[in-house]
């Protein structure tokens, strides 16, 4: 494979692990009390619910046996997933150089057919530090099924395998506590760990304080506005409206706007807390528009939430309408399902554009709902805003110059060269992920804690996947899933950045990050998330 000279530096770069992880043979997992669940969760799952929290802590030293190992990346990719692998590979070889490992390939349909590959030093030097899933893929099939279920269960059986880690989201680690409690229901020796994985930032809580690749994404999305910015400034005739990848939660738009500082950025969570209607958004974007021209200023910067379609109080309403009409749907056209919806859903439906109705038409994914990253959001905005502003005009209010240019960044961050934050972030759950498996703990997700501090001061743990989980209503259903979290409006990032963003909006306050660094001071090439930063600190 041909490679360049950045590849060749990252294949080189040594991750730092934490302290505790340099003399595995005494890491002991200890938990002290028995975690209470959700009574229905502990029903669907009796044999994993009420585990403990689980700490690494030095102990006795012991004598380690050789493991065979299966892992499989699940859902979009994420910057560092491969050094979970080479951090899997790399512990599992120390405890014991007899231990093999096995990548299941395109994700967990690779767990039902069986289909998978040895991963050795040789296959796995050239992926040390890159990003991309490419190593062994990834898919998007969930196992919940008795068919799939019984089908993983001979696979893992057939081959032997002490553990099974499984890199994902929310929904990829869902399918790790299903897959654990199956194993155990059925007496399989098989352990199963998941990894925190999402570009989105959605899945951390107590325990877990960031998943991986989160940061990478963020700093490739932030350069991008920033060059967008410059470019804005430079020109000065232009809004940009920037979409932002982030289903359900806008963590990545508060990240980035706290590194870039642009004129507007809208935090879907506060508009779904304040109910807000589409109408008080474009009135909100188009008296922005409308007091910078008073400045002399025709150009400007807004970021909006990929997902935030979904959480604008008539929209929100009408989507759900339309999940549950298109529910077993593979096609449906506009004048068919217009009549079907209720009088207001029926007049905002039909006031969108014809492009925008398509887009809310198309087939939903797996779990029932709009697949929003489809949906030109900020396409709709310009067009509305737009209107406003004409009106304004035409009663004398305004004269703005409203030329928008719109961007949608969002596969350009799930695969980039990881930062040195997710480097070490990830070798250290790779580590910490074969180590559960090791002491025989099962439906866990492995955790690296104390992030704020330097890598060697970061302490590892496991969380019971069974108390991250509650029921939600999927394709009509209640279903266990583990919970999204979402961006706290009373969290210190989210204070921070309402503090900051009033000055934005008519002063030129952008910053320009620039490309991620990997080479150079500390200062420049280790710096962590602002929001994982802000959020550490006591209110």
């Amino acid at each position: 494979m041909r490679t360049d000279a950045l590849q060749k530096a990252r294949q080189a770069y040594l991750p730092v692990l934490p302290l505790i992880l340099r003399d595995l043979s005494s890491i002991r997992f200890f938990g002290e009390n028995s975690c209470p669940g959700n009574a229905k969760i502990e029903e669907l799952f009796p044999l994993t619910s009420g585990q403990a929290y689980l700490q690494g802590k030095k102990g006795d030293k012991r004598e380690a046996k050789a493991l065979l190992i299966g892992v499989v990346f699940s859902g979009g990719q994420a910057p560092g997933g491969h050094n979970v692998i080479t951090g899997i590979y790399d512990s599992m070889k120390q405890l014991h150089p007899q231990s093999r490992l096995f990548g299941f390939l395109n994700g967990p349909g690779g767990i039902i057919t069986g289909k998978s590959q040895e991963l050795t030093a040789e296959n796995l030097e050239s992926f040390r530090n890159q990003g991309g899933f490419d190593l062994i893929g990834s898919g998007r099939t969930k196992i919940e099924t008795e068919n799939q279920l019984r089908a993983s269960l001979e696979t893992v059986s057939k081959m032997g395998l002490d553990g099974l880690v499984i890199i994902g989201g929310d929904d990829s680690n869902t399918n790790a506590a299903v897959l654990a409690e199956y194993f155990k229901k059925n007496g399989s020796k098989t352990r199963v760990i998941g990894v925190p994985k999402t570009i989105d930032g959605d899945l951390k809580n107590a325990h877990v304080e960031i998943s991986f690749g989160f940061d990478t994404a963020c700093k490739i999305y932030s350069e991008m506005v920033g060059n967008i910015a410059r470019d804005a400034q430079s020109a000065k005739k232009y809004y940009h409206f920037i979409k932002l990848m982030g289903r359900s939660a806008s963590h990545i738009v508060l990240e980035c706007a706290l590194a870039t500082q642009p004129n507007l950025a809208l935090i879907g969570e506060e508009v779904g807390q304040q109910k807000k209607t589409l109408k008080q958004i474009v009135d909100e974007i188009a008296d922005l528009i409308c007091k910078r021209a008073e400045l002399g200023k025709n150009f400007g910067i807004i970021l909006i939430p990929e997902g935030l379609i979904e959480v604008i109080a008539e929209c929100g309403v009408l989507i759900a309408e339309l999940n549950h009409l298109l529910l077993d749907a593979s096609h449906a056209d506009a004048s068919s399902v217009r009549p079907k919806l209720t009088p207001s859903s029926q007049s905002l439906f039909s006031s969108f554009p014809k492009s925008l109705q398509e887009q809310l038409l198309l087939k939903r994914d797996s779990h029932g709902n709009v697949e929003v990253s489809k949906i030109e959001t900020e396409m709709l905005l310009m067009e509305l805003v737009g209107n406003e502003i004409e009106t304004r005009a035409k009663k004398g209010n305004s004269k703005a110059k409203f030329s928008p240019l719109r961007h949608f960044l969002g596969y350009e961050g799930r695969s980039g060269y990881p930062s040195n934050f997710d480097c070490n972030y990830c070798y250290a759950l790779g580590f910490t992920a074969l180590l559960l498996v090791e002491q025989g703990w099962t439906a866990y997700m492995a955790s690296v804690s104390n992030l704020t501090k330097e890598p060697k001061e970061w302490g590892v743990g496991g969380v019971p996947l069974t108390t991250l989980m509650n029921l939600e209503m999927r394709k009509g259903e209640e279903k266990p899933v583990i919970q999204k979290a979402l961006v706290d409006l009373q969290g210190e990032s989210f204070k921070h950045f309402a503090e900051k963003r009033e000055s934005w909006k008519l002063q030129e306050e952008y910053l320009f990050p620039g490309p991620i660094q990997f080479f150079g001071e500390p200062v420049f090439t280790d710096r962590i998330p602002m929001t994982l930063l802000l959020d550490s600190r006591e209110p």
